[in-house]
């Protein structure tokens, strides 16, 4: 008889206190951890560390509001349109409750943080693509803490799977399941570690764009597999032969692997 991980975590990390949660500090921590990288490879590189406050500003709060705006439009834009108010962290009906930003989709969290950076680059004359080379090993770890919070929430869960190592969501049902955010964290780290190690052994430092394009390429193909193993998170995906998540991840699979091509006709100088 298989014996599977029964989960059934509060996602509130003190009872009582709507706001206070675990997702949220796994995304708190996710960022910390990737300021912290950051930092690193700035000083590594003596590259002066004075902006880079201003910089996380602007991927975060870009980052964001692509990923809220991102959830309202590509999956449930009809039940935003008829409660705008809860495009907000809040509901009002039947009673006033914070609800925490729930519904955030990393392509939309991807193609905000791209913006942002974009025009920060363009307001402070700084490198669009030697930023993004450095940003996406600490994007890449960010993305493994949101999963982790996801798992931690019981949300997008994965498809039934009679495995030693599936999950039973109990606060879902009581059916086993892939713990498809798990695996998504641990691919998460290993593209992060990954790009971080290519980074400091500089062989494709002459190559600007190529970590960006790389790490884009891998994120996305992995998101795209595993939403195989996934169940799908709105009911009319169930009438596609890709769900949601795939279809978007096929454009910025393709950008990574175009920016990659891109870099190897355009040499990179170290100039922020």
């Amino acid at each position: 008889m298989i014996s599977y991980v029964v989960w059934d975590i509060d996602p509130q990390i003190v009872d009582g206190i709507e706001f206070f949660r675990w997702y949220g500090l796994c995304w708190a921590v996710g960022m910390m951890l990737g300021y912290q990288v950051l930092l690193l490879i700035y000083k590594t590189e003596g590259i002066a560390t004075e902006e880079l406050d201003k910089t996380s500003l602007y991927v975060m709060l870009g980052g964001i509001m692509g990923a809220r705006f991102g959830h309202i439009l590509f999956y449930d834009p009809s039940y935003y349109l008829n409660n705008p108010i809860e495009i907000l962290p809040i509901r009002i009906e039947p009673t006033f409750q914070f609800t925490g930003l729930a519904g955030l989709a990393s392509h939309g969290g991807t193609v905000g943080a791209l913006i942002a950076l974009y025009f920060y680059c363009r307001k402070y004359k700084n490198d669009y693509l030697w930023m993004l080379d450095r940003l996406i090993i600490s994007g890449a770890l960010l993305g493994c803490f949101i999963r982790i919070g996801n798992l931690i929430n019981s949300e997008i869960i994965g498809a039934p799977a009679q495995l030693p190592w599936s999950f039973i969501f109990s606060r879902i049902d009581q059916t086993p399941r892939h713990p498809a955010q798990l695996y998504e964290a641990l691919f998460y780290l290993f593209i992060s570690l990954l790009l971080f190690f290519i980074w400091r052994s500089q062989k494709v430092s002459k190559y600007k764009g190529f970590l960006f394009g790389l790490g884009l390429f891998l994120i996305f193909l992995q998101r795209f597999l595993i939403e195989f193993l996934k169940k799908n998170q709105v009911e009319f995906e169930e009438h596609l032969a890709l769900n949601m998540g795939q279809i978007l991840s096929i454009p910025l699979l393709l950008l990574g692997i175009f920016v990659m091509i891109g870099s190897s006709k355009t040499l990179s100088n170290k100039t922020v």
